[in-house]
């Protein structure tokens, strides 16, 4: 985590953009696209957009993640936001309607000249509806008011893919007629097995491509994986039984490019470092494996 709140994941999307980063770690790693996350609300009766919900990080008044914007874009990157997340309270949570929802999500769209944002629906957030349908009517409204905006929706996966209240959510989304352009799944923390995380994860990945394709039949299978994200997690994760090593990323990256899959990312840039003290299995703040500075970041960004 940064110093100003902010976490940062990296991805890499051919045409599409998403992340950040100064031209000094560009020059490091390669990596030109970034995700800033996660922007919430402060309380449940707050619909303030955030950084990480904190009292004192309004997005109105920031001026330090603005600065990281600027020097991404300066150094020929581009962002997106991310919305929700694990924690926190989202804000369609405490927006009193899809109105005010729709202008909380624009102030951060125009406080940091979006093309791109992503919805991160996970814990309590997936399944709940009323939550789900105000979020989905002021997408309705962004993709009105913004007609160019690219919006992303991560969801959390388990062995089969898809829970039952994830493939609500985008049936929701497709009901409502809520235009979602890409499909990330957290292709983690659903209790892989470490020793074979790399065939893991694909056997999962392809579980949700057989999944949207039912959910959208319109999409033949070449247009499904376009329409697919793939989000890894470096090293030590959240469950003790997965891990990812620079290995697992490099064969994760073959099958992202052998399968033409719209992105591919990695929560996330913090913790692409060697950890220098002990801190438990997972790490805020490294990836509690060996490895290079910026390894990880580096194979993501040889996605073509």
């Amino acid at each position: 985590m940064g110093s100003d709140g902010v976490r940062w994941a990296t991805s890499h999307a051919g045409q599409r953009h998403d992340q950040q980063g100064s031209r000094r770690s560009r020059a490091r790693h390669g990596q030109k696209d970034y995700i800033f996350a996660f922007a919430l609300a402060p309380s449940t009766d707050s619909c303030t957009p955030t950084w990480d919900g904190k009292i004192g990080q309004e997005v109105a008044t920031d001026t330090a993640v603005k600065a990281k914007a600027d020097a991404v874009r300066a150094a020929g990157g581009n962002i997106s936001v991310s919305f929700g997340g694990y924690n926190g309270i989202e804000l369609a949570t405490a927006c009193a309607d899809a109105t005010a929802l729709a202008d909380a999500y624009q102030q951060v769209i125009d406080k940091y000249e979006l093309t791109h944002i992503d919805l991160d629906i996970e814990g309590d957030d997936l399944g709940d509806v009323p939550t789900e349908t105000k979020r989905f009517e002021a997408i309705k409204m962004l993709k009105e008011r913004n007609p160019d905006l690219h919006v992303t929706l991560t969801l959390p996966m388990t062995t089969v893919g898809l829970n039952e209240a994830g493939k609500a959510e985008i049936q929701r989304a497709k009901d409502m007629g809520a235009e979602i352009d890409l499909f990330k799944i957290m292709d983690f923390d659903y209790g892989g097995p470490g020793q074979d995380m790399a065939n893991s994860a694909i056997s999962v990945a392809e579980a949700f491509h057989e999944q949207l394709r039912e959910l959208h039949p319109e999409f033949d299978d070449a247009a499904a994986y376009a329409r697919t994200g793939v989000i890894l997690m470096n090293g030590h994760t959240d469950q003790p039984s997965e891990l990812f090593t620079p290995d697992t990323f490099r064969a994760l990256l073959d099958y992202a490019e052998q399968k033409q899959i719209g992105r591919l990312s990695y929560w996330a840039l913090n913790r692409d470092r060697v950890c220098t003290q002990p801190g438990g299995w997972t790490d805020g703040k490294c990836s509690s494996v060996e490895q290079q500075p910026y390894e990880f970041t580096k194979i993501i960004a040889e996605f073509q």
